[in-house]
């Protein structure tokens, strides 16, 4: 919980800084009085002012934001001779600049980075697929589990090469949610040739962008062997007989492949509430063994599934994925750019119905990955604050008049008509924002209660 707290705070607080920061730097070099400059809102908890600097530095209680207060007329009195350094005497370029110099900083970071993580490096597992899930797009194409994806290729485009299992699915994510097919190059067990098979992502339901997509697609996790790991006290596998280390050969009638295939099949063994006793043919330091195994039944959700109290599965083959300078700082500006233009999609097909609301998230999923990504490494954490990063620079940049997008609005206008927006106008256009953007932290703490209750 510690760690979930500070990863948070330290994630909202850089990105809050870095998005102030921008409108601050540029306001400076526009020639902009600066009177403030503060992370969060409220009562400060502290603040400084640097020894010849007009700008007040402030630390204050409540997180959840922050700001830079300039000189401007239309705030308070300013004197005369200090008019040239108000924001509202700037030229339309100028305060388009300023406005924009928040989001931008925040993209610009999230290339860092990610970059960052690109020149670091971090072990990821390779491009083997588990066994897809029974009536998957997967399975249909022709997939069985243990394959290596060598290449991508997404509609008719060129082919890129793969190098690890988390590449993969960011590739097929991003088809799947911009409608696009997917050709996989393949080296399945025991055959040296590659093969070509097509998954038809294109004409997939992804009104929710979440693992149930991936479950549909068929591509789940990494493939790993199907050997026994921790087998826990009392729980059914060790009721049974099964041992760290067993290698399972067969449940049933059935072969198993891997480690993702005995887990769905531990999953279904449930009949009437009832764990389904079945044979496990396993391998034990060159002996096969038969053990009659009978699952617990568990309720998950609306749904009883068997679980042995054991972990099922060896960890997967990894490999270190790192980068060069130039190629490293590339694969950031890409990734920053892709993930961009996914989420302004992702937003206008949430408006127009096509994609569910259900996948706006709030501060307390964003909470939890924090503190996940954190416990898992520096590298994660990195990647997690990327991910962040470009989310409130996009956020920023929508068009609602309470965000810096809607100044940008203001400023097209004027720059279209060559007339400002009436305070009138502006009045009546704030307080829809200020009521859109409340209905959707409704909607974001409605959904981060839903998952944690799920």
């Amino acid at each position: 919980m510690l760690m979930t707290v500070l990863a948070f705070a330290l994630a909202l607080g850089l990105l809050i800084a870095v998005h102030e920061y921008g409108h601050y730097r540029v306001a400076v070099a526009c020639g902009v009085k600066v009177l403030r400059f503060s992370v969060g809102f409220g009562k400060p908890l502290l603040r400084w002012q640097p020894k010849g600097s007009s700008t007040e530095f402030v630390l204050a209680a409540f997180p959840l934001g922050g700001y830079v207060r300039m000189l401007d007329e239309r705030e308070a009195p300013v004197a005369p001779e200090e008019r040239h350094l108000a924001f509202n005497n700037q030229s339309l370029r100028a305060r388009a600049a300023i406005v924009a110099a928040g989001p931008a900083a925040n993209l610009l970071l999230a290339v860092l980075l990610y970059a960052s993580v690109n020149w670091l490096g971090v072990q990821e597992p390779k491009p083997y697929l588990a066994s897809p899930a029974a009536g998957s797009l997967a399975q249909k194409a022709g997939l069985r589990g243990a394959e290596l994806v060598q290449a991508v290729a997404r509609g008719e485009g060129p082919w890129e090469p793969v190098v690890s299992f988390d590449e993969l699915r960011w590739v097929l994510a991003r088809s799947a949610l911009e409608g696009q097919d997917v050709r996989l190059e393949i080296v399945r067990p025991q055959e040296g040739s590659a093969t070509v098979l097509t998954l038809p992502l294109g004409g997939m339901d992804t009104r929710e962008a979440d693992e149930k997509l991936f479950q549909r697609i068929g591509v789940v996790a990494p493939w790993t062997p199907a050997v026994m790991g921790e087998v826990l006290p009392d729980g059914a596998a060790y009721r049974a007989g099964l041992r760290e280390g067993d290698k399972v050969l067969s449940v049933g009638a059935q072969a198993v492949v891997d480690g993702q295939q005995l887990r769905a099949q531990i999953r279904q063994s449930v009949r009437d509430k009832q764990g389904l006793q079945q044979d496990w043919r396993v391998e034990r330091a060159g002996q096969t063994l038969v053990l009659p195994v009978r699952p617990d039944a568990v309720q998950d959700g609306e749904q009883w599934v068997g679980r042995v109290g054991a972990f099922v599965g060896a960890a997967p083959e990894m490999t270190l994925v790192r980068r060069g300078f130039w190629d490293g700082l590339q694969n950031g500006a890409q990734r920053t750019w892709d993930l961009s233009i996914l989420t302004l999609r992702m937003m206008g097909r949430m408006v127009i119905g096509e994609a569910s609301l259900k996948n706006i998230s709030g501060p307390l999923t964003i909470a939890d990955y924090a503190g996940k990504s954190a416990s898992m490494g520096v590298t994660q954490y990195l990647a997690f604050l990327a991910l962040i990063s470009v989310s409130l620079g996009v956020l920023n940049l929508l068009p609602l008049p309470v965000l810096d997008g809607g100044h940008l609005m203001y400023y097209l206008w004027e720059g279209v008509t060559g007339r400002q927006v009436s305070e009138a106008w502006m009045e009546r256009l704030q307080r829809l924002g200020v009521a859109v953007l409340l209905l959707m932290m409704c909607i974001a703490f409605f959904n981060d209660i839903n998952r944690l209750l799920g």
